[in-house]
């Protein structure tokens, strides 16, 4: 999403310069996350200029695929982001600006498509679960010479190896 600071600053002279875009991060979908799955997000918001300075307060809205915790089946995730960020088109830009998270300008044209990303990336939740109980393609309950049993229904079996020896303890026993 870019944007020209001479539009910017030919509209924020009267009142706050105005933006509502679609903004394609599916880019986040090839990053170390847990994304799977991003559709292009809505950014709307507006920027204000105070000297050299340009504030921007926006909002983020969109859905996410995320695996869930427990059995990694896709998980729509809604989210909605407030975020706000402060440029600078000033050529003294020292530590204390950059201590005090002011981003500066290049140039004619700002992006603000990093900054939607960082934002989308910080929302990410730790984990997320599907409403699901038993998805159909969830994580596998068994697979080749394993099976998961839960400690609620634990079956009592018998390793077919053991079984001659089974048959002995019970000989000893009506013995007995």
């Amino acid at each position: 999403m870019k944007l020209t600071l001479s539009q910017i600053r030919k509209t924020a002279a009267n009142k706050p310069f105005e933006f509502d875009e679609m903004v394609d991060v599916s880019e986040l979908e090839t990053m170390n996350n847990d994304i799977r799955e991003i559709k292009p997000v809505r950014v709307h918001g507006k920027a204000d200029i105070q000297g050299e300075q340009f504030f921007f307060s926006f909002q983020i809205e969109g859905e996410m695929i995320l695996p869930c915790a427990r059995t990694l089946v896709d998980v729509p995730y809604p989210f909605t982001v407030k975020a706000s960020e402060i440029f600078s088109t000033s050529s003294y830009y020292g530590s204390d600006e950059a201590e005090n998270e002011i981003h500066p300008i290049n140039g004619e044209v700002l992006d603000l498509t990093p900054y939607i990303k960082e934002n989308i990336i910080l929302e990410i939740p730790f984990r997320v679960f599907s409403k699901e109980t038993n998805p159909k393609e969830g994580a596998p309950s068994q697979g080749n010479g394993w099976e998961f049993i839960s400690e609620v229904k634990e079956e009592k079996k018998i390793d077919p190896r053991f079984k001659k020896l089974e048959s002995l303890l019970e000989k000893k026993k009506k013995e007995k």
